[in-house]
């Protein structure tokens, strides 16, 4: 049966996905130390360059978030906080960023790049 096979072929390639974000992890892990180590944020090794780039991003807190949004209505499209619905409700001036601010804190995350030169 084709379907058995799809299946199969799925569960296989979710087993080796789970393998390569593990071995990513790793590597990734090995990387960000050895550039906090040296204290640089780029490094050059053969053809490939890596880089630490930092980003700071919203945590929004329900609670905060709702006292400050009572209106049901625009509860209603977030359900719950997401950062990315919230930033698309502010750039539509459904909410100003003004009314939210003491409802996030922000977090610090960094993030590695790689790239052949």
């Amino acid at each position: 049966m084709l379907l058995d096979k799809a299946i199969k072929r799925y569960y296989q390639l979710k087993q080796k996905q789970k393998e390569i974000e593990q071995e990513l992890s790793g590597l990734r892990g090995e990387i960000m130390a050895y550039c906090m180590e040296q204290g640089v944020s780029e490094l050059e090794a053969g053809s490939h360059k890596a880089r630490i780039v930092t980003q700071e991003r919203k945590e929004y807190d329900d609670n905060k978030l709702f006292e400050a949004l009572p209106d049901p209505e625009i509860w209603r499209m977030l359900s719950k906080s997401d950062a990315s619905k919230i930033t698309s409700l502010i750039k539509l001036n459904v909410i100003t960023e003004e009314k939210i601010k003491d409802t996030y804190s922000l977090k610090t995350v960094k993030l590695l790049q790689v790239d052949k030169k």
